[in-house]
């Protein structure tokens, strides 16, 4: 495979009576472990948050936590779901090597 797939998830900061807390970075974390392992240097995961310079834009009505793979809205809004993220990279790997 020439280039990773390249995933991406936008999330942010969560207010709650304990303060401040990033959860999403923490799930995106783990979750960027789990795909690693099972894909290996054929994917790379990137969190941004929200109101990062660098964050891409999001597309009308998105929700986060949103997830693209490869610029496409894979998840969004809920949860960040590892299957629905391992199934796209899976179905972007077979086109590119049939």
């Amino acid at each position: 495979m020439s280039q990773p797939v390249l995933v991406q998830i936008i999330g942010a900061p969560i207010a709650c009576a304990e303060g401040v807390k990033d959860t999403w970075r923490d799930v995106a974390h783990w979750a960027a472990g789990q795909l690693k392992a099972r894909f290996g240097d054929d994917v790379e995961v990137k969190y941004f948050d929200l109101f990062d310079a660098d964050c891409p834009s999001m597309p009308a009505g998105a929700q986060l936590p949103l997830v693209m793979v490869n610029g496409e809205v894979t998840v969004n809004g809920g949860k960040i779901s590892v299957p629905a993220i391992r199934r796209k990279i899976e179905n972007i790997m077979e086109t590119q090597t049939v």
